[in-house]
């Protein structure tokens, strides 16, 4: 009978416990850096979109959500050591980040060793869905094909040649890899590639060799720029003249302060992720308003991205009534959710998330500081064919 009665015990003191375990999540993330401003958007929204999806408890399923930040400082081994230290020491739940595409690679191993889930935002290269991929990784942020398709469709027309120009590191060549294979669906002809290394500063030997290879050409000429953080290309390279040649420019979007430097490239057109002003939906519209009250500004590039990854990390712990790893994996693989880009899905081969993208024109202006991508039109998911990689 005490031993039925101390089992009864146990068992309702086991089932307090777990009636107010905290939900543990860790942001792993570049927050010092090259990309902090990327950086601070990615946590801002990713608290945004927990309050948002938690409709402002902070909590899922009567659990409080307990958040744990680390510092990768845009070092892959820092982030393969502290995702380590998040799954194993401070036994989180699962795990969301990083910044770059770099530290993403070192991590996504860690995640398939300790089988807990890691949500990809905002890193962007191919690979991380694709050839590096394992079941344990899912992407809210967009990856490179998404990036290049979007922009190929935007760019596409009669006779267009095209020149690119990108950073040598794992976000550059993914992303040109895809717009290629992207083109080619266009019928678009990639005359030349350009890499150079993330400090470059000095573009005069590559805008040469661009020219070079495109002033002969006959049709619509286009030099289309991938390039994050510093450095500024674009401006480089227009200090070259390549209106001599009949070169524009072309490129997919970025942040407000990147954009700032774009308003003397009126009427550049290509594919973008996210400007505050171009979706329209109920999630959206939350996010725009709160952001201009506490940040005296609208919401960027990444801060959408932010939250989407916490409003699925919200809405996947809920599906699966629990944070077993198994059970998320199931209820995530196929869900879908609303986000500031609207519904967003994972898709099960890969997982990563199927999403809207934007076809953009630039325009100045009035009182407006920065050049502002105005909608062509949006490309939802069933117009996009994103390869899928990881097979």
């Amino acid at each position: 009978m005490k031993r039925t009665l101390l089992a009864g015990m146990v068992s309702a003191l086991a089932l307090a416990s777990a009636a107010t375990a905290d939900i543990k999540i860790a942001h792993i993330y570049g927050k010092t850096g090259p990309f902090e401003a990327y950086a601070k958007q990615s946590h801002d929204g990713l608290m945004l979109g927990l309050e948002y999806a938690t409709g402002g408890t902070m909590e899922i399923n009567g659990e409080p959500i307990i958040m744990i930040e680390k510092d990768t400082q845009l070092k892959p081994e820092n982030g393969k050591a502290l995702l380590e230290e998040a799954y194993g020491d401070d036994e989180v739940d699962l795990a969301i980040g990083p910044v770059s595409s770099g530290v993403a690679l070192a991590m996504l191993p860690v995640a398939e060793e300790y089988e807990k889930i890691l949500i990809v935002e905002p890193a962007v290269a191919d690979s991380i869905t694709g050839s590096n991929w394992n079941r344990y990784i899912f992407r809210t942020s967009r990856n490179s094909s998404q990036d290049a398709v979007s922009s190929a469709i935007a760019l596409a027309g009669d006779n267009v040649k095209i020149a690119t120009l990108a950073q040598d590191y794992a976000f550059g060549r993914d992303g040109i890899a895809a717009f290629r294979e992207a083109l080619a669906s266009q019928g678009i002809e990639l005359v030349h590639e350009e890499y150079a290394p993330t400090d470059t500063t000095d573009f005069t030997a590559a805008g040469e060799r661009i020219f070079n290879a495109m002033k002969d050409l006959d049709g619509t000429k286009k030099l289309f720029v991938i390039w994050a953080g510093g450095g500024n290309p674009l401006g480089k390279i227009n200090a070259m003249d390549p209106g001599r040649f009949g070169i524009e420019f072309a490129g997919v979007g970025n942040i407000l302060a990147a954009l700032k430097g774009f308003k003397d490239y009126e009427g550049m057109e290509g594919g973008t992720y996210y400007y505050y002003e171009l979706p329209d939906n109920e999630v959206n519209d939350w996010l725009v308003k709160p952001h201009f009250e506490r940040f005296d500004g609208p919401p960027d590039f990444f801060t959408a991205g932010g939250m989407a990854a916490g409003i699925a990390a919200v809405e996947a712990i809920r599906k699966a009534g629990s944070t077993d790893t198994e059970a998320l994996i199931t209820a995530m693989e196929g869900m879908e959710w609303e986000t500031p880009k609207g519904t967003m899905r994972f898709r099960a081969e890969d997982h990563q998330a199927l999403q809207s993208m934007y076809h953009f024109k630039l325009t100045v202006q009035e009182g407006v500081e920065w050049a502002v991508p105005e909608l062509v039109r949006e490309l939802t998911i069933d117009e996009m064919p994103i390869p899928i990689r990881n097979q």
